[in-house]
C-alpha cells in the first residue's frame, strides 16, 4: 500500500503538471488560436484539483498549503470580487499565530537559559560558546539584511493595505529605543504585543532561575518546560488550519493586486539561497580554517546529518546523528552534549540570516522606508527574540511576525512568505545544522580538547 500511494501521488502531481503547463502554454496563443478563457480557467482548475489529490494521497501539510496559495491566486484572479470575502480566513489564522508568540518566547527562553544551570559548571567553556554563538548569529543577520537591500525582492509589491504612518515604525528618540526595551508591566507588554520587552522578562527570569537553589529551581523549571512544549503542540495544531488561511489571504491579495503579486516571491527565493551560500563560504568555512579543523574530514562527517535536515526541515531529528558523529570525529563527549543542544537555542545561523531577509521583505513590500538606524535595532530585536525556539514547526515565521507587529509593519506580506516557507526552510534547517556542528568542534579546539588529525578516531559514518 505505501509503495502504491507513492505511485498514486507521483502520477497525480505529474498530471498537475501536465495541466498547468498545459494552461500556461495555451494562454501564450489564446488571442493568435481563439482559445475561450473558460477553457484555460477550467486546465488551470484541474491541474489545482489534481494538486490537492496529490496532497490527500500524501497526507502532506506542506502540499495542502501550495494548494491553498495555487487556489488563492486562481480564485482571486478568476472572481476578485468574491476573493475579497475570504480575507476573513487569513485574518483568523494570523490572530491563532500571534496568540502563541508571547507564552512559546517565555517557556522557550527560561528553559534555554536555566534549564543549562549547568553554565556554572562548565565556566569558561558555557562563555566562550555563548560568546561564539552571538557573533556568528549577528554575521547571519547582518547577511540577511545587506543580501535583501540588495535585491530589494519585496520592492515594488504595492500592497493595499500601505496605510501605516512610517512615524510609528520604531520610536523617535534614543531614550525611547532604550526605554521600550524595558517593560513596566508584563501583562500590558503581552497585550501590547511588544517582543522586545517580553524577551527582556524572559530572559531576566531565566537568569534569576538559573541561581535558584536546584530544590526551587526544578518545580518552575518544570512548569516552563511544560508551557513550552504545549505550545509548540499548539503551534502544531494552528498549523493544521495554514492552508485555509494562506488560501484566504492569497485571493484576497490577489484580487486586488492581480497574479503579478506573486512574482516577488521567486526574487526572494534566489536572494536566500544566495545569502546562504556567501555565509557558508565566506563565514563558517573561514571560522573551520582558522580553528585548523580538518575541513574535509568534518564535511564527511557532517554530511549525513545536514542531509537529514535538509529533507525533514527539521533541526531535531538531524541532532541525534549529528551528536554521534561529532563524537566520533574526536569531540569529547561532554563537550558534545553541552554545545550542540545549547547551540539548537542559541545558535540558529540559518534561520538568523532568514529572518532578518524575510523582516525587511516585508517593510519593502507594504512601501515603508527604513532607515538603516531603524533597520539594525530591527535586528537586535530579532537577534534576542529567536532564542529558543528551535523545536517549533515554523518558528521562524512567528518570529518575523512577531517583530514585524511590534514595527508596525503591516501583515499582508506574512503570507507569501507562509506560502513558500517549506521551500526557505530546508535550507536555513540544513545551515542551522552545520552551523551547531561546526561551532561544537570550534569550542573543543578553543578548550584544548579536539585531538590532532592523526590522533582522532575516523568518522563514524
Amino acid at each position: 500500500m505505501p509503495d502504491n500511494s507513492r505511485h498514486r501521488g507521483f502520477l497525480l502531481a505529474l498530471l498537475a503538471i501536465v495541466f498547468a503547463v498545459a494552461a500556461l502554454t495555451m494562454l501564450g496563443h489564446a488571442h493568435e488560436n481563439g482559445i475561450v478563457p473558460v477553457a484555460l480557467t477550467s486546465l488551470r482548475w484541474i491541474a489545482i484539483l489534481l494538486l490537492a489529490a496529490y496532497a490527500t494521497v500524501r497526507r502532506s501539510l506542506t502540499a495542502w498549503i501550495f494548494v491553498g496559495m495555487a487556489a488563492g491566486a486562481e480564485l482571486g484572479h478568476d472572481a476578485p470580487a468574491t476573493a475579497m470575502h475570504f480575507q476573513v480566513l487569513g485574518s483568523i489564522f494570523l490572530r491563532l499565530i500571534k496568540v502563541i508568540i508571547a507564552p512559546l518566547l517565555f517557556g522557550t527562553l527560561v528553559v534555554g537559559i536555566a534549564g543549562h544551570a549547568d553554565l556554572k559548571k562548565v565556566g569558561r567553556m558555557g562563555i566562550k560558546a555563548i560568546v561564539y554563538f552571538e557573533i556568528v548569529s549577528t554575521i547571519a543577520i547582518l547577511i540577511g539584511l545587506a543580501a535583501i537591500n540588495m535585491s530589494r525582492a519585496g520592492v515594488g509589491i504595492q500592497l493595499p493595505v500601505v496605510a501605516e504612518d512610517l512615524k510609528n515604525v520604531v520610536p523617535h528618540s534614543a531614550s525611547e529605543l532604550i526605554l521600550n526595551v524595558f517593560p513596566e508591566n508584563i501583562a500590558k507588554a503581552v497585550a501590547e504585543g511588544q517582543v522586545l520587552q517580553v524577551v527582556v522578562f524572559s530572559l531576566l527570569f531565566g537568569l534569576a532561575l538559573a541561581i535558584v537553589p536546584e530544590a526551587k529551581r526544578r518545580p518552575m523549571l518544570a512548569l516552563a518546560e511544560s508551557l513550552s512544549e504545549t505550545m509548540f503542540k499548539f503551534t502544531n495544531l494552528v498549523m493544521l488550519a495554514a492552508p485555509v488561511g494562506v488560501f484566504g489571504a492569497i485571493a484576497y491579495a490577489t484580487g486586488h493586486m492581480g497574479l503579478g503579486i506573486l512574482l516577488p516571491l521567486l526574487k526572494l527565493l534566489a536572494t536566500m539561497y544566495v545569502a546562504l551560500v556567501i555565509f557558508v563560504c565566506c563565514i563558517l568555512l573561514p571560522v573551520a580554517l582558522l580553528a585548523k579543523i580538518p575541513v574535509a574530514r568534518f564535511a564527511k562527517a557532517v554530511a549525513e546529518p545536514v542531509a537529514i535536515a535538509f529533507a525533514t526541515a527539521s533541526s531535531e531529528a538531524a541532532l541525534p546523528r549529528a551528536m554521534e558523529n561529532m563524537e566520533a570525529l574526536g569531540v569529547p563527549r561532554p563537550t558534545v552534549a553541552f554545545v550542540l543542544p545549547t547551540g539548537y537555542s542559541f545558535n540558529l545561523d540559518g534561520s538568523s540570516l532568514y529572518q532578518s531577509l524575510a523582516l525587511i521583505f516585508m517593510a519593502q513590500a507594504a512601501g515603508l522606508h527604513l532607515t538603516l538606524g531603524q533597520q539594525f535595532f530591527m535586528m537586535f530585536t530579532l537577534l534576542l527574540s529567536s532564542k529558543g525556539t528551535a523545536g517549533v514547526a515554523r518558528a521562524s515565521l512567528v518570529i518575523v511576525l512577531a517583530t514585524a507587529t511590534q514595527f508596525h509593519i503591516p501583515v499582508e506580506p506574512f503570507f507569501l512568505l507562509f506560502g513558500i516557507d517549506q521551500l526557505m526552510d530546508m535550507p536555513r534547517t540544513a545551515v542551522n545544522v552545520l552551523g551547531n556542528c561546526l561551532a561544537t568542534v570550534v569550542v573543543a579546539r578553543w578548550e584544548g580538547e579536539f585531538p590532532p588529525k592523526e590522533n582522532s578516531p575516523a568518522p563514524g559514518i
